[in-house]
Formats: C-alpha cells, sequence, structure tokens
C-alpha cells in the first residue's frame, strides 16, 4: 500500500471513529460537563477523552487489520496521544464558546479574528470545535504512518 493510500485510510479511521465518538459514545453528562471548572469539569473531559481515544483505536486496529497498513504501534499511540491531548484542550472549553473572557482554543479563534462569528453565529462554537479536532486528526494520521509500514 503507498503511503498517501496509508495516510488516507488512517485519517478516514480517525475521522469516522470521530464522530461516532464524539456524537455517539460522549453521554449527556460528559457532554454538558466537560468545560465545568473545577474537578466535576475535568473528570467528565477526562472520561469523555478516555472513550474517544478508545473508539479511534478500536477503528484504527480493525483498519489497519483489514486493509494490511501495517502501522508501527508505536507510531499509532503517538497518534492517538496527539488526537487525545488536543481533543481535551478544546473540550474543556466546553459551551463556552461565547464567553466575554475567551480562554484556550476561544481565545486562539478569537485572536485570529473569528470573535465576531463566535458571537453571532449559533453554530461557529461548533464548528471551530469541530474542524480544530479534524486538523489536529490528520497530524496524528501523519504520526501514525510515519517512518513507513512496519
Amino acid at each position: 500500500m503507498t503511503q498517501p493510500a496509508r495516510f488516507a485510510a488512517t485519517y478516514a479511521a480517525l475521522t469516522a471513529a470521530h464522530e461516532v465518538a464524539d456524537h455517539w459514545v460522549q453521554n449527556d453528562d460528559q457532554a454538558t460537563t466537560k468545560g465545568i471548572p473545577g474537578r466535576n469539569g475535568v473528570l467528565a473531559c477526562v472520561e469523555h477523552v478516555i472513550t474517544y481515544t478508545a473508539t479511534q483505536a478500536a477503528a484504527l486496529y480493525a483498519v489497519n487489520r483489514a486493509t494490511g497498513l501495517r502501522l508501527s504501534w508505536r507510531r499509532a499511540a503517538a497518534g492517538l496521544a496527539v488526537s487525545a491531548l488536543t481533543h481535551y484542550a478544546a473540550d474543556r472549553q466546553g459551551g463556552h464558546w461565547r464567553d466575554e473572557r475567551p480562554r484556550g482554543v476561544v481565545r486562539l479563534a478569537a485572536a485570529t479574528g473569528h470573535a465576531g462569528w463566535l458571537q453571532r453565529d449559533p453554530n461557529a462554537g461548533y464548528l471551530m470545535d469541530q474542524s480544530w479536532h479534524k486538523g489536529w486528526i490528520a497530524v496524528a494520521a501523519l504520526i501514525a504512518v510515519s517512518g513507513g509500514a512496519r
């Protein structure tokens, strides 16, 4: 399998798993609590990221086995770690996309000229969140396939 095909298959598996994990596996408590300050918010976000990463790992394992990707487990784990850590960073924002005093990823979005959009469009925060995740999933896929097949 060519390196571009390996990347495409890896990105597709990680992205499909992202959609399932973020919208089906994540429970209501995690979704509503993960962005609140304090211990409960941290724990809810950690629980979500654990199930999110497990879902991505299962998808990557299945695609690796079914297609002969021959991914290195170390590189796959490194890619999953990047996806998990960046997912946590964004999800600790929770429903705080419209806060008057933004933090983290919201501050970055505002600094890059998106503050008005975030304030005006009720879907902007969700779209920024999802594009953040998918951009980092591409990085994770590149890490997972780097170094060639094992």
